[in-house]
């Protein structure tokens, strides 16, 4: 196989031995028309003078020649004299070198239109060629292009490396979909089979004791709802899959919201063995859409309870920054490490792959999050340093008065 620089010298000396050829071709194809103009002109006259009996020389003798006869009394003759007439034979031969200017003009731009149509096909053709073998091969730029296309190289090595890192993306969030789904099902299953086996056990034992049916009524109720809670994933995985979000904005009372998250969240909590502590003055007020951005501090919260040591706070501060309300959630527990950091946003990702879905979730959740801050126009972030690990999202104030 030729190495890069080898193909760089020979395609270097190729082009210049095509550019040598064609400007040997291009001033023969001159010389050619030169002899052609000047032997068309033999050839006219050749034809009008002898071929047609004189009458070229009937013409111009006709129109471009005078008589004289002048008087020479002296000698008592009279001689005529026949002469041309100048000013005519100017006009003509003015007239042919106007005419011959005019069709050599129209003759070599129409050559140079055509010839300048025919190398810019090959031009496009040789190009194209070069492309597709570029593009769709693992070929090097330089191995395929010669040095006059070296910008155009550069540009397509950019688009070549771009299409190749979105592919290979697509390629890794498709698998982790694929896997997740495969997960999904799974544990679908599970909760069914439970819920069909004791509402069956209800039904086939009508005189069950009552502490007996509560209890199995409990248990079919929870699996009922962690039923629910994976068909809701699958609405999650269609309903945010490169799917606009709409924003219905309003003014947000941000500690009351707040508050009412960490309420909401207490039996979690306590399953946990851990308590929410709120840094937020009350009178801290955000324009946003309300749903959304709840949906963002639930999925964050959740995440830091899911994620925390047992007995350990989860600190949740909010505070004005200028024009920016700055809102962060910090809990102790495993560092991340830093690749897993840098795509905790991504769909479909989850910390633990190991967790089972009852408890791992489908990995949407931080990734919806992103979403619906972006499209308020902020920004969220990770960080995880000697087992604190924070989550800082940052919103614009908006039209908070």
């Amino acid at each position: 196989m030729k190495s890069p620089n080898i193909s760089r010298l020979s395609g270097g000396a190729d082009t210049k031995l095509k550019i040598n050829v064609k400007h040997l071709i291009k001033a023969a194809r001159v010389i050619a028309a030169c002899a052609l103009g000047i032997a068309l002109c033999f050839g006219l006259y050749y034809l009008f003078d002898y071929v047609w009996n004189g009458s070229f020389l009937d013409w111009f003798d006709k129109y471009f020649m005078v008589t004289h006869n002048p008087d020479y009394s002296g000698q008592g003759t009279k001689i005529i004299v026949r002469e041309p007439a100048w000013y005519k034979v100017k006009i003509l031969l003015l007239t042919v070198l106007c005419v011959n200017i005019v069709a050599w003009l129209l003759i070599v731009f129409t050559a140079s239109f055509v010839s300048s149509k025919a190398r810019m096909k090959k031009t496009i053709t040789a190009a194209s060629g070069m492309v597709h073998r570029y593009m769709s091969g693992e070929t090097e730029a330089a191995e395929v292009f010669p040095k006059e296309y070296a910008e155009l190289s550069a540009e397509l090595a950019e688009v070549k490396s771009t299409m190749q890192r979105h592919e290979q993306i697509m390629k890794e969030e498709t698998a982790r979909k694929n896997d997740l789904i495969a997960y999904l099902a799974h544990d679908l299953k599970t909760p069914l089979t439970s819920v069909i086996g004791y509402l069956s056990l209800m039904d086939e034992a009508p005189d069950m004791p009552a502490a007996q049916k509560t209890k199995y009524m409990k248990i079919t109720l929870d699996k009922a709802l962690r039923l629910e809670k994976l068909i809701n994933e699958f609405f999650d995985i269609t309903r945010y899959n490169l799917q606009q979000i709409d924003l219905e904005k309003e003014q947000i009372d941000l500690y009351y919201m707040l508050v009412q998250m960490t309420d909401e969240f207490y039996p979690l909590l306590q399953d946990h063995g851990n308590e929410v502590v709120l840094e937020s003055a009350e009178d801290l007020k955000l324009w946003g859409d309300p749903a959304k951005l709840a949906r963002v501090f639930n999925n964050i919260l959740k995440n830091a309870i899911a994620y925390s040591e047992p007995d350990t706070a989860i600190v949740v501060r909010a505070e004005s920054a200028g024009q920016d309300i700055g809102i962060s959630f910090s809990n102790a527990g495993k560092t991340i490490p830093e690749q897993k950091l840098n795509a905790i946003f991504d769909k479909f990702f989850r910390l633990d792959e190991a967790r089972a879905t009852n408890t791992g979730g489908a990995g949407l959740g931080l990734a919806i999050a992103k979403e619906i801050v972006t499209l308020h126009g902020g920004t969220i972030t990770a960080e995880s340093r000697e087992g604190i690990t924070t989550f800082q999202v940052t919103l614009p104030a908006g039209q908070v008065q």
